[in-house]
């Protein structure tokens, strides 16, 4: 298993957001959403630093006072982990360095999922990426867009990411029993040098149709570790998603 010598969490922070504008400066709850995150993301085991990489002077500026490690990246990256192999880059990480991708906008991300995340792609040495995947629970719907389905090989190693229902439950008494659905969670886990490799790789049909950019590696060959685990968060992408954190925070009753 990883020490925590080896593992560095960067979290991507971007100022723009079609839905929530300036959501990772946004602070009703007395501090911005980026450090709430930040905060977070240093729970779990597995980490040695914790670094923003961001996209805005006012971002850097803001993580610089509440005592944040951060770098300032190019504005035009199309996706999360092409600004990680700019940050990883200017942080000098080797190619064999661990590096989790945790979103800027996880406030309550559960930190046993970015320790499983970590242990996944340390037992997978023919895997270049981790990431986590859950059950879905009862409120959730499998069949809605927005969460997306992952299906795994017999090793834990995934098969294929949709938007779609996935499997397809053409006996659904059977397919509940032997394949329920199972939701991923936009957590990953790299090798620096993959990290590199990802952002020189052209885009990919399936990518490009579904709009999820970890479909880019499959589609190239490269293989995706797949940890399950317990997670019940949710990222904030809109102003009723922030307004439910901040009467949690508020409230003391955090999911994370």
């Amino acid at each position: 298993m990883p020490t925590r010598a080896q593992v560095t969490a960067i979290l991507p922070a971007r100022l723009g957001s079609t839905r929530l504008p300036g959501k990772v400066l946004l602070a009703r709850t007395g501090k911005p959403l980026i450090q709430h995150v930040y905060e977070n993301a240093l729970r779990a085991q597995r980490l040695a630093r914790v670094v923003v990489a961001c996209d805005d002077a006012a971002v850097l500026a803001a993580c610089r006072s509440f005592g944040a490690a951060c770098v300032l990246t190019r504005p035009d990256h199309p996706n999360g982990t092409s600004r990680l192999a700019e940050a990883s880059t200017l942080l000098g990480l080797t190619d064999d360095a661990i590096v989790a991708n945790v979103q800027g906008d996880e406030p309550e991300l559960e930190p046993h999922a970015i320790d499983a995340a970590c242990d996944a792609l340390l037992a997978h040495s023919d895997c270049h990426i981790a990431t986590v995947a859950c059950a879905f629970a009862p409120d959730q719907d499998p069949t809605r867009p927005e969460f997306v389905k992952v299906a795994l090989d017999q090793a834990g190693r995934a098969l294929l990411f949709s938007r779609s229902l996935l499997p397809y439950p053409r006996e659904a008494a059977v397919a509940q029993r032997l394949a329920p659905p199972l939701r991923h969670v936009g957590l990953y886990v790299y090798r620096a040098g993959f990290l590199r490799t990802y952002a020189a790789l052209p885009p990919t049909p399936l990518e490009l149709a579904e709009s999820l950019e970890q479909l880019r590696a499959l589609e190239h060959g490269y293989r995706i570790a797949v940890a399950r685990c317990d997670v019940r968060s949710a990222g904030i992408d809109t102003p009723e998603q922030y307004d439910a954190f901040v009467q949690r925070v508020r409230g003391g009753t955090r999911t994370a």
